[in-house]
């Protein structure tokens, strides 16, 4: 079984490494320190299996999976932190394992994932996983996107607007445009209601951007922004706009 260690203290890492190549059958390929050498080496190596910790500077163990969607490898989460237990399960994690780690719970966790692994139990779906990377009861504060190679992060502060493009969304953010796969409905529940607002079936505003309303025709109205963007607005649109801003 190949093996990607992700944990960025150094000593953790150590020692778990340790306690795997004690056990058969194991092959560490790779270790990585935050969340971005995670997702690299994770795409590089292919790994069977990921021990991933959860609290990381620049990505969360939960983002790394998002990212990674459907090239994400069996995951066991290693962290000091119980909390985050049923987020791990949601996105159907093999184990979850507290450190200090024993090795006889460890042994236990590698043989589950094994079995795991000769089901060939699917992968979490994309909704789940993006779920997964925003902690309970809160809303999105960034949006992670994969753009030609180059991972970025987009604070949810520095978008415009969002718009549908068949199964993609377009973030407008600043005059530039990054693409993501995920359907409209499913990122409208994930966003602050009192910032975004969905002003026709194919656009979300950020209402911080707003600078008038147009009369376009009956029953239709365009939101001018203050970059100067015209965005269509629908009957219902108009209605929870207004509603929002008075």
């Amino acid at each position: 079984m190949r093996v990607l260690i992700v944990d960025d203290e150094t000593l953790a890492r150590s020692i778990l490494a340790e306690h795997l190549v004690k056990l058969p059958d194991i092959e560490i390929v790779g270790q990585a320190a935050n969340g971005f050498e995670a997702v690299k080496l994770a795409e590089e190596l292919n790994p069977d299996l990921m021990f991933l910790d959860i609290q990381m500077p620049k990505l969360s163990g939960f983002e790394v999976l998002e990212l990674l969607g459907e090239r994400a490898p069996a995951v066991i989460f290693s962290t000091a932190f119980d909390e985050y237990a049923l987020r791990a399960f949601e996105v159907h994690a093999v184990d979850y394992l507290l450190k200090p780690v024993e090795p006889p719970r460890l042994a236990a966790a590698v043989e589950r994932a094994a079995e795991r692994l000769r089901n060939k139990t699917p992968a979490p779906s994309p909704e789940q996983l993006s779920a997964s990377a925003r902690p309970p009861g809160r809303t999105l504060e960034r949006i992670l996107i994969r753009h030609e190679g180059r991972v970025h992060v987009l604070p949810l502060e520095r978008i415009d607007f969002i718009e549908a493009q068949d199964d993609y969304l377009s973030f407008a953010a600043g005059g530039k445009r990054l693409r993501k796969q995920q359907t409209m409905s499913d990122l409208e529940t994930q966003l602050d209601p009192t910032r975004f607002v969905r002003i026709h079936r194919s656009f979300i505003l950020n209402v911080e951007r707003l600078a008038r309303i147009d009369l376009y025709g009956k029953d239709s109205w365009l939101a001018i922004l203050s970059d100067g963007s015209k965005l269509p607005m629908s009957r219902t649109g108009h209605t929870k706009l207004k509603e929002l801003i008075g």
